[in-house]
Protein backbone atom coordinates (compact mmCIF):
# COMPACT_ATOMS: atom_id res chain seq x y z
CA UNK A 1 0.00 0.00 0.00
CA UNK A 2 1.09 3.13 -1.07
CA UNK A 3 2.45 5.86 1.70
CA UNK A 4 2.56 8.79 -0.75
CA UNK A 5 -0.57 10.59 -2.02
CA UNK A 6 1.19 10.71 -5.31
CA UNK A 7 1.78 7.19 -5.09
CA UNK A 8 -2.09 5.84 -4.15
CA UNK A 9 -3.11 8.21 -7.64
CA UNK A 10 -0.69 6.13 -9.58
CA UNK A 11 -2.55 2.74 -8.49
CA UNK A 12 -5.65 3.93 -9.21
CA UNK A 13 -5.11 5.22 -12.65
CA UNK A 14 -3.44 2.09 -13.56
CA UNK A 15 -6.11 -0.05 -12.48
CA UNK A 16 -8.18 2.61 -14.77
CA UNK A 17 -6.32 1.85 -17.44
CA UNK A 18 -5.89 -1.67 -17.11
CA UNK A 19 -9.41 -2.42 -17.53
CA UNK A 20 -10.17 -0.01 -20.76
CA UNK A 21 -6.67 -1.66 -22.06
CA UNK A 22 -8.26 -5.33 -21.40
CA UNK A 23 -11.55 -4.21 -22.93
CA UNK A 24 -10.49 -2.25 -26.04
CA UNK A 25 -7.64 -5.89 -26.30
CA UNK A 26 -10.79 -7.68 -26.40
CA UNK A 27 -12.73 -5.34 -28.81
CA UNK A 28 -9.63 -6.26 -30.82
CA UNK A 29 -9.68 -10.00 -30.87
CA UNK A 30 -13.55 -9.89 -31.05
CA UNK A 31 -12.54 -7.73 -34.59
CA UNK A 32 -10.50 -10.10 -35.89
CA UNK A 33 -12.71 -13.47 -35.31
CA UNK A 34 -15.01 -11.57 -37.00
CA UNK A 35 -13.06 -11.17 -40.13
CA UNK A 36 -12.26 -15.09 -39.57
CA UNK A 37 -16.08 -15.89 -39.85
CA UNK A 38 -16.95 -13.59 -42.57
CA UNK A 39 -13.84 -15.33 -45.08
CA UNK A 40 -15.63 -18.22 -44.35
CA UNK A 41 -18.63 -16.80 -45.64
CA UNK A 42 -17.44 -16.72 -48.99
CA UNK A 43 -18.68 -13.44 -49.71
CA UNK A 44 -15.96 -11.12 -51.12
CA UNK A 45 -17.42 -7.73 -50.22
CA UNK A 46 -18.38 -8.37 -47.05
CA UNK A 47 -14.57 -9.93 -46.33
CA UNK A 48 -13.22 -6.84 -47.66
CA UNK A 49 -15.42 -4.82 -45.79
CA UNK A 50 -14.24 -7.18 -42.54
CA UNK A 51 -10.88 -6.72 -43.25
CA UNK A 52 -11.00 -3.15 -43.69
CA UNK A 53 -12.75 -3.04 -40.28
CA UNK A 54 -9.87 -4.94 -38.85
CA UNK A 55 -7.01 -2.81 -40.15
CA UNK A 56 -8.84 -0.02 -38.67
CA UNK A 57 -9.25 -1.27 -35.12
CA UNK A 58 -5.32 -2.52 -35.03
CA UNK A 59 -4.07 0.95 -36.10
CA UNK A 60 -6.27 2.45 -33.80
CA UNK A 61 -5.10 0.05 -30.90
CA UNK A 62 -1.78 0.84 -31.81
CA UNK A 63 -2.01 4.23 -31.76
CA UNK A 64 -3.56 4.02 -28.21
CA UNK A 65 -0.47 1.84 -27.18
CA UNK A 66 -2.54 -1.30 -26.46
CA UNK A 67 -0.52 -3.33 -28.65
CA UNK A 68 2.90 -2.56 -30.15
CA UNK A 69 3.19 -1.05 -34.06
CA UNK A 70 5.00 -3.65 -35.39
CA UNK A 71 2.78 -6.31 -33.72
CA UNK A 72 -0.16 -4.04 -35.27
CA UNK A 73 1.88 -4.26 -38.99
CA UNK A 74 2.31 -7.76 -38.81
CA UNK A 75 -0.94 -8.91 -37.91
CA UNK A 76 -2.39 -6.14 -40.85
CA UNK A 77 0.09 -8.12 -43.28
CA UNK A 78 -1.24 -11.76 -42.32
CA UNK A 79 -4.90 -10.75 -42.68
CA UNK A 80 -4.28 -8.80 -45.97
CA UNK A 81 -2.26 -11.46 -47.29
CA UNK A 82 -5.03 -13.96 -46.30
CA UNK A 83 -7.71 -11.85 -47.81
CA UNK A 84 -5.58 -11.89 -51.22
CA UNK A 85 -5.28 -15.21 -51.10
CA UNK A 86 -8.86 -15.92 -50.47
CA UNK A 87 -10.07 -13.50 -52.75
CA UNK A 88 -7.62 -15.07 -55.80
CA UNK A 89 -9.54 -18.42 -54.98
CA UNK A 90 -13.21 -17.05 -55.40
CA UNK A 91 -11.98 -15.48 -58.61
Amino acid sequence: MPNIKSAEKRVHVTKRRTLRNASLRSALRTTLKKFDVTLSQNDVEQARQALRIATRALDKAATKGIIHRNTASRKKSRLTRRFNTYEKNMA
